[in-house]
């Protein structure tokens, strides 16, 4: 009997016992119903009780049938109300499988696994119901608390479940604040306007309380249907609160036979999302406009790229995964405003439903902005809706470049680096800006020479402020995108080889008459720091004279020169070497021998041959 009470301990029944009436025995036969002979708890079972709940434990390599069945012609609801499995399990090594009939060959009518994101609800269509669990090789405790109950699908509970679909309501549990009755599995569908959320509050709140809800509790559903998106669960007295990612939200309350309180009265609302960050991106460069929107901002305000229009609504995007407009700045109804010290370039999407009478949806405006000002160019885009702006912004550049010309009708660049000249010859020198839009001027303002790239040491005014500082220099009227001029060529003294060149160009808006490149040469002292719109360097070099290429090509003729006699002289310094050797060897010998023979003679002095007569 000790046994089968920690049976009965284990299965978390002896609240229950109430149940079974005041009579002993009723109660010992509940008992034993409980346990196995052997007081440990069955490994399935056949069960003919209108109603029953049962805690089962289990371990590994577990096979366990239990078979629910009675003659009434009633219907079986199975709840599942806690399960834990072995946390690494899958739905093929362990699983609950649930079969509408008498036995494990009858229609399946559903499984459930560890990953199982739902309180799992079976419902018979008959009077039987059978149910296996099963279990992998990993020794590890597994926890089930099941109960079932016999009822009569035709029976109605009123105020239990339905369909709430206004922007807001309230529902009770039934019999609110009176306690709700047992056995009850009330189910209630919630859905708003598209877009929206729904948050989900309780006034009162108060379910039998135990740890993991398992005997009276309330789930509530992220959508429509009870088989997944689990949001919680929730008994006892505290006040929880809920919320959908969707405008769609399912409640369940389910009850028990003992235990009853008064329930809860609930109130949801519908909460519309916070302005969704806009998804887009601007590029600007000298001559384009690309404005990127992703479809998925699109999709978030209830537009596709149909929606879409620029000023000038036959300019047409290109769509893949984003949507993509790039167009030249001086077309598709861009607008230019002259502000000072910068360009700007003004386009507008549009985002609305065409060809409806009305609409409800926002009126969305992307006012993208292309700001060319100083050495960059800012990015703005301004994304108004129901008067709402967010922005972002970005940088870029204009492009200008500088080139000589091998005359004064600048058609034929000169392409060689260095660029080697004849001192005092004439050179010619264009500055050209790189954009499609017709109305802009560029004014070379100051040009500088240096025998060095970095212009760190001495350097030379060919053109100061618009001025004029070398005799030779001729500037040209400023022509549309081009800024050009011509000098005679120099070089520095103490030898240095090169000169570069830069030069600080202003580019201005040809329809602004006052502006800094209309006004030619103005000393520093009454110069307008804001009579311009845009300012940059280009830098071109290095200029040679020709001698200096020549002298270096007669030092490389050298060069080569001397490398291939190289062999030949060194066979030719060998033999001199040779001979000479040969020769003071000879001298040598000579001189040991003719010393020799005078030794001879001083040693026996001087005497006359006699006469044969």
């Amino acid at each position: 009997m000790v046994q089968c009470f920690a049976c009965l301990l284990c299965s978390g029944l002896s609240r229950r016992l109430h149940s079974a009436g005041s009579d002993p025995a009723a109660r010992l036969s509940w008992l034993l119903s409980c346990c196995s002979p052997t007081g440990e708890p069955q490994c399935g079972a056949s069960l003919s009780d209108p109603n029953k709940a049962l805690k089962i434990n289990l371990n590994s390599n577990a096979n366990c049938l239990w078979h629910i069945q009675r003659s009434e012609n009633q219907t079986i609801r199975l709840i599942f109300s806690y399960f834990k499995f072995n946390p690494s399990s899958s739905c093929e090594t362990e699983s609950i499988k649930v079969y509408d009939g008498p036995s494990s060959n009858s229609p399946l009518l559903g499984q459930v696994c560890n990953n199982t994101d739902a309180v799992p609800v079976f419902q018979s269509s008959s009077n039987s119901l059978t149910f296996l669990i099963t279990t992998n090789s990993v020794a590890f405790t597994r926890n089930f608390f099941v109960s079932y109950y016999y009822f009569s699908p035709e029976t109605t509970i009123e105020n239990c479940g339905g369909s709430l679909t206004g922007p807001s309501g309230t529902f009770t549990s039934p019999n609110y604040p009176a306690a709700y009755p047992e056995f009850t599995y009330c189910v209630w569908h919630i859905q708003t306007t598209k877009n929206s959320k729904i948050s989900l509050e309780f006034q009162d709140f108060f379910l039998e309380l135990d740890q993991n809800c398992q005997f009276d509790f309330l789930a509530v559903y992220d959508g429509l249907t009870t088989d997944t998106g689990l949001i919680g669960k929730a008994c006892g007295v505290s006040r929880p609160t809920f919320e959908s990612s969707s405008n769609a939200m399912t409640v369940v309350l389910s009850t028990d036979y003992a235990n009853s309180y008064r329930g809860f009265s609930a109130r949801y609302t519908s909460v519309l999302p916070s302005p969704p960050e806009p998804d887009t991106s601007l590029t600007c460069s000298s001559d384009r406009m690309t404005i990127v929107l992703s479809k998925a901002y699109l999709d978030s305000l209830g537009y596709n790229e149909t929606h879409l229009q620029l000023n000038d609504p036959s300019c047409r995007p290109v769509t893949t995964d984003q949507v993509i407009f790039s167009f030249p700045l001086s077309s598709c109804g861009t607008t230019k405003k002259d502000e000072d010290l910068s360009i700007t370039y003004t386009n507008v999407v549009t985002i609305s439903e065409s060809g409806n009478v009305i609409t409800r949806k926002k009126i969305v405006q992307i006012i993208a902005k292309c700001i060319m000002e100083k050495n960059s160019t800012l990015e703005v885009i301004y994304v108004t809706e129901n008067n709402i702006i967010q922005n972002t912004a970005s940088v870029g550049r204009y492009n200008v470049s500088m080139s000589f010309y091998d005359s004064d009708s600048f058609s034929s660049p000169v392409l060689e680096s260095p660029y080697y000249v004849d001192l005092n010859q004439t050179l010619f020198a264009q500055v050209s800006l790189h954009s499609t839009d017709p109305n802009l001027l560029v004014f070379i303002d100051t040009c500088t020479a240096s025998p060095q790239s970095d212009f760190g040491s001495i350097t030379y005014d060919l053109i100061r402020s618009g001025c004029k500082k070398d005799d030779t220099v001729v500037t040209y009227q400023p022509l549309e995108h081009y800024g050009r001029f011509r000098f005679n060529a120099f070089r520095f003294l103490r030898r240095a080889p090169s000169v570069y060149l830069q030069c600080d160009v202003l580019i201005c808006d040809s329809n602004n008459e006052s502006s800094r490149c209309t006004k030619g040469c103005v000393s520093r002292q009454k110069r307008e720091t804001s009579s311009y719109t845009w300012k940059t360097k280009a830098v071109v070099g290095p200029i040679r004279l020709k001698r200096d290429r020549r002298a270096a090509d007669h030092l490389e003729s050298l060069t080569g020169t001397d490398a291939e006699e190289t062999p030949n002289l060194q066979r030719y310094s060998f033999s001199t070497l040779s001979v000479v050797v040969l020769i003071s060897n000879i001298i040598i010998v000579v001189a040991v021998v003719v010393k020799y023979h005078m030794n001879c003679l001083s040693g026996s002095g001087y005497q006359k041959i006699p006469s044969s007569y």
